[in-house]
């Protein structure tokens, strides 16, 4: 008997997924940075995350469209394999790999520096693989327990985000009055320009990488088609409604935008507004939403990896399997777990010019398909939505294209490298390209009627 993933998922756990593996408290991470973008003395996060959730609520309505038509695991691989071609298919799950695969890495190092500068005495590869070991151990039990790890660790996450707004809104009362509230400095002032300020977006836009993963849980989801592109939407809202939110209130605390350290800006805004004890608390929140994030995003890498698999793109015998126990991708895992090592040797910076070329990619080509799946039914006589399966996708393809080319040199070199190795492998696997890569057969067809 085929052992096949388990459908348990409802739309309250696809967002929670989804916004933790956004790890929506990584605006206050990244808002030193994202202020200094913006416009320096008088800067403009706030309108930077703005623009970067218009951007990315064009993609997203486009994964909801790929979501409907092709409810499967494999996000967009699957996609674009279905709506281009096979081959460019390939090259599209290879290039999310650098996200998928790297994403968690990054997640962990990331945790491992928060604690490891609390604890100095502690080296930090203890802590990287005590985050590795025991996300890996919930994955593996399933999806249903990672599931209810997630509303724990999230409800911890919000809870801090909660009290450093409520926190800042009192300082900046107590500072400047009611008043002090309302101001249209954060979106609009002098020294911010429409090019500062899309500068910002194309950073603060790293924030939302991720909101597509719960299409990768798509095959454990009650009634996908309905559920996952609501769950899309919902995410890119609520997480981008989130980071404006928050970076508002931090910079009506912090109207200027120079710090010490830029990259440490939100932890010195948290002594500030709340004193040692709240200090604390964010360093707290700061860890638990890694690991959070990390479960998150492990448990869509293992499961690219399987849709993969199940293919043979890769080895099946090793990716396309499922445990027989626990329904799980056992070995996929342990493949993400062990990958998630090298974080041991790497610091912050190098590690995360890993994956920000392989998300663009994906969110371009995904946006692509929509068109080529929107020219191939209207072939077939069935009539879509221009708006939504043309104007709509191409405005995105655009946006992601442009975020693309923002990327610094060398993420664009080791991204154009990675992918080059793609194209040996599929050549090999092809047989100089003279064959299409291996497709899914019947297994792909049942999951299909399936969730129909």
């Amino acid at each position: 008997m085929t052992t096949t993933l388990t459908r348990t998922l409802k739309l309250p756990s696809l967002v929670l997924f989804g916004l933790a593996y956004l790890t929506p408290i990584i605006v206050l991470g990244i808002f030193g940075i994202i202020a200094e973008t913006t416009g320096g003395a008088a800067p403009a996060a706030p309108a930077a995350y703005l623009v970067a959730l218009v951007a990315m609520l064009f993609t997203a309505h486009s994964y909801g469209r790929m979501a409907i038509a092709y409810p499967v695991a494999g996000s967009a691989y699957t996609y674009v394999r279905r709506s281009i071609d096979s081959r460019v298919g390939f090259l599209v799950g290879w290039a999310v790999l650098l996200d998928y695969l790297f994403l968690p890495m990054v997640i962990w190092l990331i945790g491992g520096s928060y604690l490891s500068a609390q604890f100095p005495g502690i080296p930090i590869g203890v802590w990287i693989v005590g985050f590795i070991v025991i996300t890996t151990l919930l994955n593996i039990l399933g999806i249903k327990v990672a599931d209810k790890a997630n509303y724990v660790l999230m409800a911890f996450q919000l809870l801090v985000l909660v009290f450093f707004v409520a926190l800042a809104i009192g300082s900046v009362v107590s500072a400047n009055g009611a008043g002090g509230l309302a101001s249209t400095q954060p979106f609009f002032n002098d020294t911010a320009s429409f090019a500062t300020i899309s500068a910002g977006a194309a950073i603060a836009a790293y924030s939302f990488l991720g909101f597509d993963a719960v299409t990768t849980l798509t095959e454990e989801t009650i009634n996908p088609r309905r559920t996952v592109p609501r769950a899309i939407m919902l995410v890119a809202l609520i997480g981008g409604g989130i980071f404006v939110a928050v970076s508002y209130v931090t910079q009506l605390v912090h109207p200027g935008g120079v710090f010490e350290d830029s990259a440490a800006a939100a932890s010195s805004i948290a002594l500030q507004i709340g004193g040692q004890l709240f200090g604390a608390v964010f360093l707290a929140g700061l860890v638990v939403a890694q690991f959070a994030s990390g479960l998150a995003a492990q448990a869509s890498a293992s499961r690219l990896l399987y849709a993969m698999g199940r293919d043979s793109v890769l080895p099946k015998a090793v990716f396309g399997r499922l445990s027989e126990k626990f329904h799980t991708p056992v070995a996929n895992l342990v493949v993400t777990g062990i990958v998630g090592l090298i974080a041991i040797f790497l610091d912050v910076a190098t590690s995360t010019s890993f994956i920000n070329f392989g998300a663009f990619t994906a969110f371009t080509l995904v946006n692509a398909a929509v068109v080529f799946h929107y020219v191939r039914q209207r072939r077939a006589g069935q009539q879509l939505n221009p708006v939504s399966y043309v104007v709509v996708p191409v405005i995105g393809a655009l946006i992601c294209a442009y975020l693309l080319s923002r990327l610094d040199s060398n993420a664009i070199t080791l991204g154009v490298s990675w992918v080059v190795l793609g194209v040996v492998v599929l050549a090999l696997i092809t047989r100089g390209f003279k064959a299409s890569p291996p497709e899914m057969a019947a297994t792909e067809k049942a999951t299909v009627e399936a969730a129909a």
